[in-house]
């Protein structure tokens, strides 16, 4: 039996293992797994002991790499006028 919350988003959303979700981002399982471990990579969720990313988390978290400002960036980055 299967249980659709109100809050859940992923109805029509598909499921993707370690193994996929690394493929779709192009890394290492290995560093998916340091991800996690982190807290630093997309959200991930277990089902009994298999661990399980939703593909929009993934591509919508791929989106906010790029727009996330670096270590080494200043805080305002806007050019001085």
């Amino acid at each position: 039996m299967t249980i659709a919350f109100a809050d859940d988003n992923h109805e029509h959303d598909e499921m993707l293992t370690i193994e996929e979700a690394a493929a779709l981002l192009r890394v290492p399982v290995a560093t998916m797994r340091y991800w996690r471990y982190t807290g630093d990579g997309p959200f991930s969720f277990k089902v009994q002991r298999h661990v399980r990313y939703w593909r929009t988390d993934l591509i919508l978290w791929r989106g906010e790499q790029g727009r996330r400002p670096g270590p080494d960036s200043p805080q305002d980055a806007r050019p001085k006028e």
